[in-house]
Parts: structure tokens; sequence; C-alpha cells
């Protein structure tokens, strides 16, 4: 184990900062938001492809064995394997994407698509997520085609394209999945480098987002009594699917053996009707949300859920409280009735990773020995693709050497020694799982 450890050694600065500037350079062409912002991952495959070609089987250099495969022009996913002597013995680092999440120049106190250094920490968009991953994941396999160490396992990486967006789909990790090229993963632990903070991340949230539309009376602010207020109808009848949702959703006991921050929640986070004077009660509003849940409740069943809270709630308005003497969610006159409709955009499931399996242990061992304490979190954030490897039949484990206070956020940067632990806690795991 010692030996492979020594073999590795640290992240050289020189070379890594040189290659992430690179990196960083692209990020400009590689942020995702379609229809407008559509990445060009090639851009960035070719810096890493700079750096390992010359230690490939490709030119006959070394052992490398490269895969850049491409499903939409200019947006490849780029496959590298270090061979291992045995068949049976794999692992592999997954995740490092190519694409990044927009960042306007206007907003940042330094230039985002240019590196730029001060002291210990390497400064702009990607350097986080996950550029600073990608230019740390080469930097192994640079070392590893240089040295040559015999190792049984084969040791993989998957750098992919398209994982900040979803709205185009069939480009990245999913296509790998269907055509099979990430099947002989299976057979040991893929650790998902995309998160943050250095230590594992075993749990992640499942998201639901919603749209409540309700349709009350529109009319004269100064005669409310022949109104029915919306925007009175949306709070009343929140607060009560509110209530019920936590009333069957509660704090799960698994939560706290994973240590989420936080519980599932369903809460408002934006508000629209169509407009109008301040003297008129609208017609109708919609409020919008979502739904973050823990694991170990099912999506679907709380979809159904809610949808059985706002039926009840329709058949039943005229029990919902109101507000003052005046306010009402019928009119009996008018034969008219307040309504809600909800309805859900494209839901996804958490993740609780497998706390007895063997990549668990080898990351939290390789965190303990590098970083110097492990102490495994969750969060409610949510990780689409990981849930679907995992029904796939991988062992998946999540890590990841950026800081989460940057994290999508302005004035992104990593630091230098924090990559340099995520190193040597990848030469710890492969050191590990030889002795196996």
């Amino acid at each position: 184990m010692a030996k492979v450890k020594e073999i590795l050694g640290d992240l050289q600065r020189d070379s890594f900062v040189e290659l992430l500037s690179k990196l960083i350079g692209e990020s400009k062409y590689v942020q995702n938001n379609p229809p407008e912002l559509i990445p060009e991952e090639d851009r960035v495959v070719k810096h890493v492809l700079d750096s390992l070609l010359p230690l490939s089987t490709t030119t006959g250099g070394g052992p490398l064995i490269l895969n850049h495969v491409t499903y939409f022009p200019g947006r490849g996913n780029l496959i590298v394997e270090y061979p291992g002597t045995s068949p049976d013995k794999i692992l592999s680092f997954v995740g490092c994407h190519m694409d990044v999440v927009t960042a306007n120049p206007n907003d940042w106190d330094f230039d985002p698509f240019t590196l730029s250094i001060d002291g210990d920490k390497l400064r702009g968009r990607g350097t986080t997520d996950c550029l600073g991953h990608v230019a740390l994941v080469t930097e192994l396999f640079r070392k590893l085609g240089d040295t040559k160490p015999s190792l049984k396992s084969s040791v993989v990486a998957i750098f992919i394209a398209n994982e900040e967006n979803s709205a185009i789909t069939g480009v990245g990790v999913d296509a790998l999945v269907k055509d099979g090229l990430l099947n002989k993963l299976k057979k040991g632990p893929l650790f998902w480098i995309d998160t943050a903070d250095k230590q594992p991340c075993i749990g992640t949230g499942g998201m639901i987002p919603w749209k409540l539309h309700v349709t009350g009376k529109l009319f004269h602010s100064g005669l409310a009594h022949k109104a029915i207020n919306p925007l009175e109808l949306a709070m009343d009848a929140l607060k009560e699917i509110q209530s019920r949702f936590y009333e069957d959703f509660p704090p799960h006991p698994q939560e706290q053996i994973y240590g989420f921050a936080t519980a599932s929640t369903m809460k408002p986070t934006q508000w629209s009707y169509p407009g109008g004077g301040i003297n008129q009660i609208p017609g109708e509003c919609t409020i919008s949300g979502d739904v973050r849940l823990t694991p170990f409740y099912n999506v679907k069943d709380v979809m159904t859920k809610l949808q059985e809270y706002v039926d009840n709630i329709n058949l039943n308005i005229h029990k919902l409280e109101t507000r003052g003497p005046v306010s009402k969610y019928v009119l009996p006159d008018d034969d008219l009735r307040g309504s809600l409709t909800l309805t859900f955009d494209e839901a996804n499931s958490g993740v609780a990773c497998d706390l007895n399996s063997r990549g668990y242990h080898v990351l939290c061992k390789a965190t303990e020995e590098v970083v110097g304490h492990v102490k495994p979190y969750s969060i409610t954030g949510s990780l689409p693709l990981i849930r679907e490897l995992q029904d796939e039949g991988f062992d998946v484990q999540t890590a990841g050497y950026g800081l989460m206070a940057t994290y999508h956020a302005q004035n992104e940067y990593c630091l230098f020694t924090d990559m340099s632990q995520g190193y040597r806690v990848f030469a710890s795991i492969i050191a590990q799982l030889e002795e196996d």
C-alpha cells in the first residue's frame, strides 16, 4: 500500500495550475443554459487529451486507453483507463463534468473566465464545480501513465458532458450508461467526484417542482364581498397543504444516521399573477415551489399525496379558513367557487449511499488519513444522475475537493491545498483496494 502511494506522490502544483488555467480559459464556452448557451465540452476534452495522449496506447507512448465518445458535435465525453492485471478488479472516478453554470462578469470581483491566483486560492468559474476536478483527475492519470505502477485493479476516469442542465438529454452520462459503456464499472466502487468540502457526501435529496394555480373572481377591492381573492385563497390553501405534508412526511429516523442538514421540506419559492391595479382583486394567481425529499421517502407517494390534499381542499373549499368577515372562497349567489389546480414539472429521487460497501469504507479511511478526520454529510440538494447510476446497479460514493460556499456562486474559487488532499485521497483509495 505504501509503495503505491509513494509512486503516485503528491499533486504537482505547477502542472496542475497550468492545466487548470487552460480549462478555466474555456469556461466561457462551456456555460450550460440552453437554448442561449450550449456548451462545447470538446474544448475541455482537447486540453485533457493534450495532457494524456503522449502516455496512451493511441500514440504508443504509454498504457492509458483513451476513448473520446461523442453523441452531439463538439460535446464529447472522455473515458480514460489505466489497465490492471486482474480482469475482475476495477475502480472508477466519474462525474467530473466539463460544463459549468453561467457567470456574469459584471457581478464578479475578478474575471470569471480567466484563472487568477491569490495565494492558495485558485479563482474562476469552474474551479470548484467542476473543472478543478477535471484537472485533478487528469493529473492523477498523467502520473499513473508516467510511473506505470503494477496494479491489480484497473482505474477508470469518466469525464462527462452536460451535467449542469437536463433540458437536452442523450449527450452525457445518460447516453454512456444506455450504450453500456460503463457496465464494467459495476464490478467495483464508483466515486462520483462533484461535491465539495473534502468529506464523503452520503445522501442527497429528491426534488419535486410544483405549481399551484388558484382561480378566484376578479372585482374592485372596495367591494371585496363580491370577489374571491385568489391571493388569500392561495395562502390559506398552501398553509393547509404544508400542514398535511409535514404530518405525512415527518423527519425520518435514517436522516440522523446519514447526517442530513434538514428533513424533507415543501415550500413556495415563486409567486406570480397577471397584473392589475392596486385597487383590483385579481382573478387568478400561481404559486410555485419545490419539495426537497430525503431519500427515505418515495417521490411518487409524495406527488400522489399532494394531489389528494388539493382534491380534498377543492371539494371542501367552503370549510377552508378565511380572513376576516368579508373574505370568502364561495359565492353562492353567483354559483362560483374558488379552485386550485396542481401541476408538476420533472421530479427526481434522492440517493442514500450504501454505508456497508467497500467503496464507502475505503473513502472514509482515505479521508481520515489525509484530511485528519472523517465526517460524512448529507444535503437535500439533488444529484439526479447519481440516483440513475445507483438504480442501474453501481456502488456510488461521492466526494469533492472544492468549496461548498463557492459552488454555483459569484467569485467562485477552490484551494490548491484542498485539491492536493483530494489527490492523496485518490492515491490512498487505489492503494487500499490493491490489498483486497
